[in-house]
């Protein structure tokens, strides 16, 4: 009877792992769904566009783009979160998902997610609209600290990257702002520009062809060095107040998400990145791309969710799952 159990086991097992290399072999088979939980338009959804459809060829089906923001993505998040892991269903996550898990009860966590690539990071910056009269960083730190909370500031939801960097600013430059929560950097960009509020704090890929048309001041960049793509303007660091803080950009999948599918997807998201005429088309469109695999990104967003959280805490930004 041992016997006989043992070897229905070891059948069980074979049968199980042919299945698994089959799932493999037959992956994909339809569509892919990239889940953007931000609004179409901004910068993080014009990334996600391009990185689609040059993944999509890599991989031989199409990667279909679905906009749905809100809460700042974490709804979005959750249902990517809790989705079957067939490899079919896959998202983005930025900066303020870090912060999020930590400001939502229902935001989904790192550990509910198989990284299957980081693509790079593109800093915040602190931008003016027209009119106001403010055009260096050290006009606005006057104008804020005479009137605490005149300044209105665009950003994304509580937690948010754009958010996030907001309160960070605020906190170096010993200014407090009023700040005025959109869904999304595209709507940031349209607040400003009408006037709604008088700063903002998105990527500068959300700003950059505005400021170089004079229809907003980009004021300081919040990198490790001057952007490619706007190197008249002086980072944080070089104004005296060290700051480096912007939009980290990497895919996932749901944690249970089976190897021989990952692999896959991993394979032809990397081929994408690396493409030569995706890279031209993103580095003038302003995004730095910078690709890790998926253990190698996994192991660089926990670190860097270790050097946020006293951050976040310091800024008030902890709500839940205190460490």
């Amino acid at each position: 009877m041992n016997k006989l159990v043992i070897n229905l086991a070891a059948a069980g097992l074979t049968l199980a792992t042919m299945a698994g290399g089959a799932l493999g072999q037959s992956y994909p088979e339809r569509p892919v769904t990239l889940v953007v939980p931000w609004p179409a338009g901004g910068g993080s959804d014009t990334l996600m566009r391009l990185i689609a459809e040059t993944a999509g060829e890599s991989l031989g089906q199409p990667i279909v783009v679905v906009n749905q923001p809100g809460a700042g993505g974490s709804l979005a998040l959750r249902e990517v979160a809790d989705s079957e892991p067939d490899g079919y269903t896959m998202s983005m996550i930025a900066t303020g998902f870090i912060a999020e898990q930590y400001g939502n009860p229902n935001a989904p966590v790192l550990d509910e997610f198989r990284v299957v690539a980081f693509v790079g990071t593109d800093p915040a910056v602190i931008a003016v609209g027209g009119g106001t009269g403010i055009e260096t960083l050290d006009d606005l730190i006057a104008a804020a600290q005479a009137e605490p909370g005149a300044l209105r500031n665009g950003n994304d939801q509580p937690g948010g990257t754009s958010y996030v960097a907001a309160s960070l600013m605020e906190g170096v430059l010993d200014i407090d702002l009023t700040l005025v929560p959109y869904a999304g950097s595209a709507p940031v960009v349209q607040a400003i520009l009408a006037g709604e509020v008088q700063t903002a704090t998105p990527s500068i890929t959300d700003l950059i062809a505005q400021h170089e048309a004079g229809e907003v001041t980009i004021l300081a960049v919040s990198g490790a060095e001057r952007h490619f793509m706007a190197e008249d303007v002086p980072t944080l660091t070089e104004l005296g107040y060290p700051l480096v803080t912007g939009t980290i950009r990497a895919l996932v999948v749901p944690d249970e998400t089976p190897d021989e599918v990952f692999d896959v997807l991993e394979a032809a998201v990397l081929e994408g990145l690396s493409d030569e005429a995706f890279l031209e088309t993103a580095r003038t469109s302003g995004f730095s791309i910078n690709p890790l695999a998926g253990e190698q990104a996994e192991t660089f967003l926990q670190e860097m969710d270790e050097s946020m959280y006293p951050v976040l805490d310091e800024a008030g930004l902890v709500k839940v799952r205190q460490k």
